[in-house]
């Protein structure tokens, strides 16, 4: 059931997807990366892009993501592959005056919880002026490169912010990164994108509790903004 978002006034935490969630899907910076981890795979085994890109999705399908397809079933080590695919244009992405307003009126502590690394959320979070809205950034190195939905970095982020789930809230555009969430006691947001990817699964609902195609609208709603 969805809930109304002023019920997540009184959370004391919040964990946010960085890409296509703090900002929003339509400026596309994850093709950018996308056509990177095709690029380094195409290098890495001495490829034709065309064929790069067949087993990135297979990775990506098997594992969760590209890198830990990598590292599996390959012994990559992940360092070189981070740095390459972050390397980004970030120009297309404008600020966004509007999100830091919502989330400085937002009560509670702000944390990324991001599948990139500290280095890259920090780059696009300083481009879009909202860096010093958050507390920290628990990336996929401190996850011990275990991508989200995988449950255990959910737990070890918890243990090492001293985060209380109940009182807690997750954003997230890929809705089944938001399952273990929902498991963990946490309240869900799931901000929906045109990809097919980002959806629930039919039938697979019920740990959505809120549903935010506009983050910063849905952010004011919360605090009657």
């Amino acid at each position: 059931m969805i809930r109304d978002p002023a019920e997540l006034h009184s959370a004391e935490t919040w964990l946010f997807d960085l890409d296509n969630t703090l900002y929003p899907a339509q400026y596309d910076l994850f093709a950018q990366i996308d056509r990177r981890m095709g690029e380094f795979i195409a290098r890495q085994f001495d490829l034709s892009y065309e064929q790069a890109k067949l087993r990135q999705k297979s990775f990506f399908h098997s594992h969760g993501t590209t890198l830990r397809g990598l590292m599996v079933e390959h012994g990559l080590q992940p360092a070189a592959f981070l740095d390459y695919v972050h390397d980004i244009d970030l120009s297309p992405l404008p600020a966004l005056p509007d999100l830091r307003m919502a989330l400085e009126a937002l009560p509670g502590r702000k944390l990324v919880y991001t599948n990139g690394t500290v280095a890259h959320a920090e780059r696009v979070m300083r481009h879009i002026g909202v860096a010093d809205c958050f507390d920290a950034v628990f990336d996929i190195v401190a996850s011990d490169y275990l991508p989200k939905p995988d449950p255990q970095p959910y737990g070890k982020l918890l243990a090492k912010h001293s985060v209380a789930p109940e009182r807690s809230v997750m954003v997230e555009d890929m809705a089944r990164n938001l399952a273990p969430a929902a498991a963990l006691g946490m309240r869900t947001v799931w901000v929906p994108t045109k990809s097919d990817w980002s959806a629930p699964r039919p039938g697979e609902e019920d740990h959505i509790h809120h549903v935010a195609p506009d983050l910063t609208a849905f952010l004011r709603r919360v605090t009657g903004g």
